[in-house]
């Protein structure tokens, strides 16, 4: 090829996931950081989705190549089954051979594997890739097996990745029970254009660049003009114009070589293409409009010491509150858990709070609650802060931002003075 040419080690835009080359951008940071989570917590579990290529895969597996050995894994990447082939899968996964078994003795053997390795102090993992494949009935025995529990306590932990339809399938009136479950969900976008540059520097250097320019400046933006930010297809055509510079006998990659491995390739521009990808990230953001049915808009006010301090606008989804940068919202004060709490909003506009098992909990009305159906004006009490819930859609709504209501929370006083002597570690 032409790795002697470049003065390159090996191939730096191989398409087959490598967790070696991965380029944690700020959206795969996160997402990887909601995976690790599913250690955490032991309770619901975590979805991940993103277009085709977009570094799905190779997240997972530098995920897995991090975890401790007392985690027992069930990989499944095959997702075109039904119900008890999935159950086989899974037991196959975990050292068994399933194949004569009835459902009902899958389902027993799974529980009782899943409640010993409890009892012996390992933590089991189950993730599916591909998942947007999954029929409702395969989607419904995993709502089951993640109710599992051994002393209140759940015993299998979920991750789901899949393409944007995974979400779609999620979100439908059918599976309103598994949706309920989901811990956290992130969608991995396109790389920005800054980003995209430095993927394909970070994976030069690993193939062994030393620093070197391969890639001309001026090629970057045409990069993004035909990739879109997409890994996937930023490695093809890096890898295409690569081989064009190579063939030219320059070890310095330049707008030519972009244009013919475009033409090599038979791309048009990216925005040109019938790729959904802005269409499905900016669907839930714009105004609807014609015979489409309007959804509720919404938003919370986060307020310190009764002056506003920051805002979140929900649309329908999942936004998470906490601590740290990878959150929707950051609340960078000791009293906050990393993933403190989340917010839940329906295609209805209903947005439902859930505590995500913090040190000092969430108090609404005085009460301290872990999950709570949310009307307008509603306070949530985090920590020393407040975020007022607002329903853009209700009438008498007045534009406001320093007049915010105050919530006694003296009911929640004493779990608080507890927890401010060890919430700095908190999450």
């Amino acid at each position: 090829m032409y790795c002697e040419n470049f003065k390159l080690r090996e191939l730096p835009f191989r398409l087959s996931p490598d967790p070696q080359f991965l380029f944690l951008s700020r959206a795969h940071a996160r997402a990887k950081a909601y995976m690790e989570s599913t250690i955490w917590f032991t309770d619901g579990f975590v979805v991940i989705t993103g277009e085709i290529g977009a570094g799905k895969t190779t997240l997972i597996e530098s995920f897995l190549r991090q975890l401790d050995s007392d985690v027992v894994i069930a990989q499944i990447n095959q997702t075109q089954v039904n119900a008890v082939e999935f159950l086989q899968t899974v037991l196959v996964q975990f050292g068994f051979s399933p194949f004569k078994m009835r459902k009902a003795e899958l389902i027993a053997t799974l529980n009782s594997f899943l409640i010993e390795q409890y009892a012996a102090g390992r933590k089991v993992l189950l993730i599916i890739d591909e998942a947007q494949n999954l029929s409702l009935k395969v989607l419904e025995e995993i709502r089951m097996l993640s109710g599992i529990e051994a002393t209140k306590e759940k015993v299998l932990r979920i991750i789901l990745a899949g393409q944007p339809e995974l979400n779609e399938k999620l979100d439908s009136s059918a599976l309103v029970q598994l949706s309920q479950r989901v811990r956290l969900r992130f969608h991995l976008g396109a790389l920005s254009r800054e980003d995209l540059r430095s993927y394909v520097l970070h994976r030069l250097d690993i193939a062994g660049s030393n620093g070197r320019e391969i890639f001309a400046e001026d090629t970057y933006p045409e990069i993004v003009r035909y990739s879109g930010g997409i890994p996937r297809l930023v490695n093809t055509l890096c890898d295409t114009a690569m081989m064009s510079a190579c063939n030219e006998d320059r070890d310095l990659v330049t707008l030519a070589d972009i244009a013919s491995a475009v033409g090599e390739l038979q791309w048009v521009e990216f925005a040109a293409r019938s790729s959904s990808i802005n269409a499905r990230q900016g669907e839930l953001e714009r105004t609807p409009t014609g015979d489409r049915p309007t959804r509720t808009i919404s938003k919370v006010i986060l307020s310190t010491d009764g002056k506003a301090a920051g805002e979140l606008h929900l649309v329908p989804g999942r936004k998470v509150v906490g601590r740290t940068p990878d959150n929707d919202l950051q609340i960078d004060s000791r009293f906050i858990s990393r993933h403190h709490c989340q917010l839940i909003t329906g295609s209805d506009g209903i947005t439902v709070v859930e505590d995500l098992n913090s040190t000092n909990g969430i108090v609404i009305r005085g009460k301290r609650v872990r999950r709570h159906t949310l009307r307008d004006r509603d306070v949530i009490t985090i920590g020393q802060h407040e975020m007022l819930y607002v329903d853009e859609n209700t009438e008498h709504l007045a534009d406001t931002h320093d007049d915010l209501p105050v919530i006694d929370d003296a009911a929640n006083e004493e779990s608080d003075e507890e927890g401010r002597e060890d919430a700095a570690g908190a999450g």
